[in-house]
């Protein structure tokens, strides 16, 4: 037997179990049930969620990480959340906020240094001058923003966020909420109820009618109007003391019977909260990204050492990367209930996901490495991307008004959305072309006719759906708005990527432009598409714009600005650094 043919499917079964090994890791801290209480369903952004997305997300958006090292251990998302709703007081000494702008440090009185976390207390003196600043900066629309103006706007919304987390459950350690309930129908606990119901982040209680939720706010004006107290807020009130009492048995009592409450009035509200926390957990597509990398590094290496064995594994470990992002996509269309492309954060993991299945066709069809080589690093690249996205917080949010059309979102936007990767997975075979040229002594000729035929049939393919989609998007527009066609960036944009594959191919049918030309071009097709997918949200006009970024506007051009310079360096001649000048002949002598 050669056991060397085995090793792939060793390693890609090694990684596949340690893909899955997460979903079945229970979390409990000290004691307390974790997963329990991240289990729970509550309202917040328009949609039910469980709680361990409010503590992803939240953290995310606070300190750009979910879970962050605080004395000897790591701290993960719902301890933090448990400490920020129920002791504040410990939650406070956390270093959580991520400032590295050196004029805001400076407001507060701060050295830049190359630790940029900070904790609430440090902050608390320079709030109010903090607020001041970003109310000053606030009427100025975005995108001409200082870089300062943006940064304290920016960081306000932060402690904000973070001020309304503290005041959801509780208004503050000295009246716990037990204590709360028991007093609800006395005067002087009406400040504290106006405060908690409209500071409330989330919506923990569900209400009478079928889909409503209420805040404990809420909840505790409704028991000072006569209504009986509900059975969840009762277990809501023992969970949060036998949190703030550090007793394991009595919050874990509490969250359990709180759930079975919330199981009898809202059974697919926690069935989906569940489903939603094992999603969490497993975070798919940051394993994805990991085995992608991992692929593409043991194809580099295959190129200096036992090429037919690491690129078969690296291969393997392709497939398995693309099965663990294409759960993920699944995963996120049966949660919402909704096709894959919804929002930035969903197109950057769909245009992923389409450029690694058209490079693992290209690679079945081909087997030289190239096609394994463009579909990991454009799959990890495009990762990459949504998990920057993923910063603005909840990537499951509610769909805008224009959006919200099922069909024409399984239709126009994730065929024009194909296109993208069509083109991204041309450019990117290009890039590789352009790289090889210029750093391999006798490139292989047959190999190099193989990634200029790669390139020319993804063209072909990208050009067809981004047509079909175009043409789709202006009869959705015609049902939406009563016009085909009106000019917008956004469909400029879609028309320009349309014409440039276009002109690509009559290009090369017309013999204007050979190999090299060809190449530069779908090179191009990179820049094109960026703009046309991220550009038109930094217009802030159109139709299509919902929002300024400022950090994706310096990303988007450093990314054109790459692409131009491997554009020329396409069109230089190959190992240009190497040719021997063109002196006289006496002179060379």
């Amino acid at each position: 037997m050669n056991f060397q043919r085995l090793i792939p499917w060793f390693v890609a079964l090694v990684a596949f179990g340690s893909a899955m090994s997460g979903l079945f890791t229970a979390a409990h801290v000290r004691g307390f049930d974790m997963d329990a209480f991240g289990k729970l369903p509550v309202l917040e952004g328009g949609r039910v969620k469980p709680l361990d997305s409010i503590a992803r997300n939240s953290l995310l958006m606070i300190r750009s990480q979910q879970s962050f090292r605080f004395g000897e251990r790591t701290v993960s998302a719902d301890e933090w959340l448990l400490d920020v709703l129920l002791r504040p007081g410990v939650a406070d000494t956390q270093p959580i906020f991520n400032i590295n702008d050196p004029d805001v440090l400076s407001l507060m009185g701060i050295k830049q240094t190359t630790d940029h976390y900070f904790s609430f207390q440090t902050m608390g003196p320079y709030v109010e001058e903090i607020q001041k600043q970003a109310d000053l900066a606030r009427p100025i629309e975005a995108k001409k923003r200082s870089r300062f103006q943006s940064a304290v706007t920016n960081l306000f919304d932060r402690i904000y966020l973070y001020y309304r987390l503290k005041h959801t459950l509780q208004f503050d350690e000295a009246t716990p909420l037990a204590a709360e309930i028991a007093a609800a129908s006395k005067p002087d606990s009406v400040q504290r109820q106006v405060g908690l119901a409209e500071l409330a982040f989330f919506r923990p209680i569900p209400g009478a009618r079928t889909g409503a939720w209420r805040s404990v706010g809420e909840s505790l004006q409704d028991v000072r109007q006569g209504s009986p107290v509900q059975p969840a807020l009762t277990s809501l009130g023992r969970m949060c003391a036998g949190y703030m009492a550090q007793d394991p048995g009595e919050f874990n009592a509490a969250v359990h019977a709180l759930r079975t409450q919330l199981t009898t009035s809202r059974s697919e509200d926690v069935s989906q909260a569940s489903a939603e926390m094992v999603f969490n957990r497993a975070q798919p597509f940051y394993t994805g990204m990991v085995l992608y990398v991992i692929a593409l590094l043991l194809l580099f290496g295959g190129w200096v050492y036992r090429p037919a064995l690491l690129q078969r594994t690296a291969y393997f470990l392709l497939l398995v990367g693309l099965s663990v992002h294409t759960a993920g996509l699944v995963s996120r269309i049966v949660l919402q209930g909704r096709p894959p492309v919804t929002n930035l954060y969903s197109s950057a993991v769909f245009v992923g996901w389409g450029a690694v299945v058209l490079g693992a066709i290209l690679e079945r069809m081909y087997r030289n490495g190239f096609g394994t080589a463009v579909a990991t690093a454009s799959g990890f690249a495009s990762l990459i991307v949504a998990h920057h996205l993923a910063g603005d917080g909840d990537t499951m949010e509610m769909m805008r008004a224009v959006l919200d059309s099922n069909f024409w979102l399984a239709t126009h936007v994730v065929t024009i959305t194909i296109g993208y990767s069509g083109t991204f997975l041309a450019g990117a075979i290009a890039i590789g072309y352009a790289i090889r040229r210029h750093f391999l002594h006798a490139p292989d000729a047959e190999k190099t006719k193989s990634m200029v035929s790669m390139t020319y049939g993804i063209i072909c393919f990208a050009l067809l759906f981004s047509f079909v989609g175009t043409v789709l998007g202006g009869i959705w527009a015609d049902q939406s708005w009563g016009r085909f066609w009106g000019w917008d960036p956004k469909e400029n944009g879609a028309l320009l990527i349309v014409l440039w594959n276009a002109i690509i191919l009559h290009a090369r049918w017309g013999g204007y432009a050979r190999e090299r030309g060809i190449m530069a071009m779908a090179i191009f097709g990179n820049v094109i598409t960026a703009c046309s997918w991220f550009g038109v949200n930094m217009l802030g006009v159109g139709l299509h714009s919902y929002g300024f970024m400022d950090e994706a506007f310096w990303a988007l051009t450093g990314f054109c600005a790459a692409q131009m310079i491997l554009i020329v360096l396409c069109l230089l001649p190959p190992r240009f650094w190497n040719a021997t000048p063109n002196l006289p002949r006496a002179a060379k002598a």
